[in-house]
């Protein structure tokens, strides 16, 4: 499908942000993560009944996204060296695309090349020189439907504030359904930035040299329904000692076995680390659902040759105990950033050991991106675009009557084909697509 550009304007806040907060401070949590974008999009049909033209929708979004960036001011700025966003409302970029196509061409038959065209920043996924923590692309289909595309930068936000920056953004064009809330700020003050010169974020160059990467890698999407989750958590449940097997628990450590069975690697060689974020707020009283920043740890279950995936249910239930009251005390005490600074280069030494598997996983689910409502309706689709690390897992909830789960997995076209002939896998899930 021909995605072709219209134009391209940078979004500035519709008020000016105070001179008290033109410096905004990262956390030491934010000084770890490598610079790359998050991309998610956002697909809505046509409405009739609301009797919106496109040229309307496009004009209402970037009005609204000018009022919302008065509240979420960084978005608007700029990331200056390690540890500091100049609150200078340079603005957002923007960008407007025609798609020669129609909405349903893209939801019926997902390609994850496609999709990177609905984003404002490509695959590359590394942030651009002028340090742009947030940028939009809305792409107008010829069928009357839009998708809305975001990249927010990594350095400065994780999947939860970019949830709650949607919420807030869709609720300032659709007021009648506002929930009335504000971001909080107060992430460098729980964890205050180290600016220490032994971390230099440059990703891109640490990524080749500890994970070359796959010439042949691909992303594919795979619904599990919500009976086939069911299934999962009941079987989990009766062989194991998890008396409440979660959704994301269960259907992760299910992509987890597949995984390893899909790289055919002798049982004796078959060591493994599979990673997930664990999200801080609520497990702090400081922290709300709309606190900025990233606020996770990672949790890292390990596995010696375990192909069962109802005993893996147990070392990830194992592993995400870990990040309990003890370590969250540790974590805002004076070696915080120590801790913090272990947890994440975990993934770096297995890594650069280069005989351990290590399975990422990203999980959406609970954030809620299916009622985004810009005012012509909530999203018919949430979707991520393309990634390039390989052996990662994004968990979004199904949109429609079922609760199900999509999981979009990346890896080497050779093992995506045996995981796609693998019998018990293609039992619970009800379809692919490329």
């Amino acid at each position: 499908m021909k995605i072709q550009m219209l134009s391209g304007e940078h979004i500035r806040p519709s008020s000016s942000t105070p001179t008290q907060l033109r410096n905004f401070k990262l956390s030491f949590i934010d000084e770890r993560i490598p610079p790359y974008y998050i991309p998610l999009i956002l697909y809505y049909n046509f409405n009739e009944h609301k009797n919106i033209k496109q040229s309307e929708i496009s004009h209402r979004l970037k009005i609204s996204l000018s009022g919302a960036l008065v509240q979420f001011y960084p978005l608007a700025g700029r990331i200056k060296g390690q540890s500091l966003v100049e609150c200078n409302d340079e603005g957002i970029l923007y960008i407007e695309a025609n798609a020669h196509g129609s909405l349903s061409d893209i939801i019926g038959s997902p390609d994850s090349l496609v999709l990177d065209n609905l984003v404002p920043f490509k695959s590359n996924g590394y942030v651009s020189s002028a340090g742009e923590p947030l940028a939009v692309q809305t792409t107008l289909f010829q069928c009357g439907g839009i998708s809305i595309g975001i990249c927010i930068s990594h350095r400065i936000a994780d999947g939860c504030t970019l949830s709650s920056f949607i919420k807030y953004w869709s609720g300032t064009v659709n007021r009648d359904h506002r929930d009335a809330f504000s971001p909080v700020f107060n992430s460098s003050t729980l964890f205050p930035p180290r600016n220490t010169p032994d971390f230099r974020p440059n990703f891109q160059s640490l990524s080749v040299s500890i994970q070359p990467r796959v010439k042949n890698l691909v992303t594919k999407r795979f619904v599990f329904t919500s009976s086939a989750i069911d299934a999962m958590q009941l079987k989990a449940k009766e062989n194991s000692s998890i008396a409440n097997p979660t959704r994301v628990e269960v259907l992760s450590a299910f992509l987890w076995s597949h995984c390893l069975a899909a790289k055919v690697i002798k049982k004796s060689e078959q060591y493994s680390v599979a990673y997930h974020p664990v999200n801080l707020r609520g497990r702090i009283p400081q922290l709300t659902e709309h606190s900025f920043g990233n606020l996770f740890q990672m949790a890292g279950a390990e596995n010696d040759g375990e192909t069962n995936w109802v005993r893996l249910v147990e070392k990830l239930r194992v592993a995400f105990r870990k990040i309990d009251k003890e370590y969250i005390m540790k974590l805002l005490g004076e070696k915080g950033f120590e801790l913090a600074k272990e947890n994440f280069m975990e993934i770096s030494k297995f890594l650069g050991l280069g005989n351990v598997e290590v399975i990422r996983f990203s999980s959406y689910c609970g954030f809620q991106l299916n009622e985004a409502d810009f005012g012509w309706g909530k999203p018919v689709w949430v979707s991520s675009a393309s990634f390039g690390n390989r052996d990662s897992f994004f968990l979004f909830d199904s949109v429609g009557l079922d609760e199900g789960i999509e999981a979009w997995v990346v890896m080497a076209e050779h093992e995506m084909e045996r995981l796609e002939k693998d019998v018990e896998f293609r039992s619970f899930t009800s379809y692919s697509a490329c």
